[in-house]
């Protein structure tokens, strides 16, 4: 396992844009599958998107796609996910997760490690 740690939530328009970071400092994130996750006020936890180890296959969950956009910066061991044209619903704690796991991974039960979370607020 390793530790994840989600940083660039906050408080948004409707419409507006967020970038959410997620970093392993001192680990090396490039051999997993990364994924982000959120959970809303009294709903599961859905999945949103995962990247492959190499940064080229992406894969989203309709009700983001065309939105959200998943990356990796291998080198510097963190994972991102570009949130543009917000809306109320997208509001969450949004994580990131890393496995080892086939594809596409959508199931929390997919990955091993976790970050605590970020909180998104989108205001109508």
């Amino acid at each position: 396992q390793v530790e994840l740690a989600e940083s660039g939530g906050g408080l948004v328009q409707a419409g507006g844009s967020l970038r959410l970071s997620c970093a392993a400092p001192g680990r090396t994130l490039s051999t997993y599958v990364m994924g982000w996750f959120r959970r809303a006020p009294g709903k599961e936890r859905e999945f949103v998107a995962i990247i492959d180890w190499s940064g080229t296959t992406t894969y989203y969950a309709d009700s983001v796609k065309g939105r959200f956009t998943i990356s990796r910066d291998n080198a510097k061991n963190t994972a991102y996910l570009q949130m543009n044209s917000l809306k109320p619903e997208d509001t969450a704690v949004y994580y990131c997760a890393a496995g080892f796991t086939g594809w596409p991974a959508t199931k929390p039960a997919d990955f091993g490690s976790w970050g605590q979370g970020t909180q998104v607020t989108v205001s109508s």
